[in-house]
């Protein structure tokens, strides 16, 4: 008699039945797009970060000294692109101008001197081949004047409309490779997206990190999921957004979660589920959302059981 009211006392405090599962991180694997010798490594498995702390950083030395010549490149190129804005130099016009004076002086004595040999030839004194000297002369120096002139105009002009844009081009290209150069830079050290846990590091300080390899993994808070395993006669009644109930060792009360996803195609039970009771049964995969409060009270890894809430 006795023995028959433990057995039943047993039962009711027994939870109802449900399904097998486990806890799963959403882990965050930070890694560099570059590769490099790991230099720093201020983080350690366990430790927590907060969002913006420093993970690791490579070897910069390269990405530095690019960035470096690709500064002096856009200083040159810039540099370029404001002489094809201007004129000549302030002492190249004033030679310019110097050397129009002069032309026109010679201009203007090439002048009177032509209209004394004409008096002279109208007088006898000289041949009329001086006379035609005298005019060629005069017409060498006009022309010497008006070839001066232009050139002052062109030292005071900009450069041609097609040399100012391919040296503005230019110098837009050499910003952009600057800040491609800033860019692999930056890329060289990394920084946590989140606050989170670090869940582990792959590298130690001196070793040779592939590009793109993992160098830290970070779990951040509340990024934890339920899986469970339901049976395909059972897939029918559940739906996303549904409520379930997590319990698992050490848990304390039930913990609150939402479905929010079913497989789409069903599986056999996988070998992590240890239960006798749904091993070898066809089954959908069903994951669930704890409340952000109470998302810290599972680890990933765990075992659980999940049941509908009532």
């Amino acid at each position: 008699m006795l023995m028959a009211a433990l057995l039943g006392a047993g039962c009711a405090e027994r939870p109802p039945a449900g399904w097998s599962g486990y806890v799963e991180g959403e882990y965050v694997l930070v890694s560099s797009p570059l590769a490099g010798t790991l230099a720093q490594l201020p983080v350690q498995a366990g430790g927590k970060v907060a969002q913006g702390a420093p993970l690791f950083v490579l070897d910069d030395e390269a990405e530095a000294l690019a960035r470096a010549e690709a500064q002096a490149r856009l200083g040159v190129a810039e540099a370029q692109a404001r002489n094809t804005e201007t004129g000549r130099r302030a002492d190249e016009v004033a030679v310019a101008r110097a050397q129009l004076a002069r032309a026109k002086a010679q201009a203007a004595l090439a002048r009177t001197e032509l209209a004394r040999v004409k008096q002279l030839v109208a007088q006898n004194f000289v041949s009329a081949a001086q006379l035609d000297d005298a005019q060629a002369a005069l017409s060498q120096a006009d022309a010497q004047v008006t070839e001066l002139e232009a050139a002052l105009r062109v030292a005071q002009l900009p450069a041609r409309v097609q040399e100012r844009a391919a040296a503005q081009a230019g110098a837009s290209a050499a910003q952009q490779q600057l800040k491609q150069a800033d860019w692999r830079l930056q890329q060289k050290a990394q920084r946590a997206p989140a606050a989170a846990e670090v869940a582990d590091t792959f590298f130690r300080v001196g070793e040779w990190v592939p590009a793109g390899q993992p160098i830290v993994s970070l779990l951040p808070a509340g990024a934890v999921k339920a899986r469970f395993y339901v049976a395909e006669t059972e897939a029918g009644a559940l739906a996303p957004g549904q409520a379930v109930l997590i319990r698992c060792d050490g848990c304390g009360a039930p913990i609150n979660a939402r479905i929010s996803r079913i497989a789409t195609q069903a599986e056999y039970t996988p070998p992590v589920i240890y239960s006798n009771a749904q091993r070898a049964k066809l089954v959908f995969m069903v994951e669930a959302r704890p409340a952000p409060a109470d998302a810290p009270r599972l680890r990933p890894g765990q075992p659980i059981d999940v049941q509908r809430a009532s």
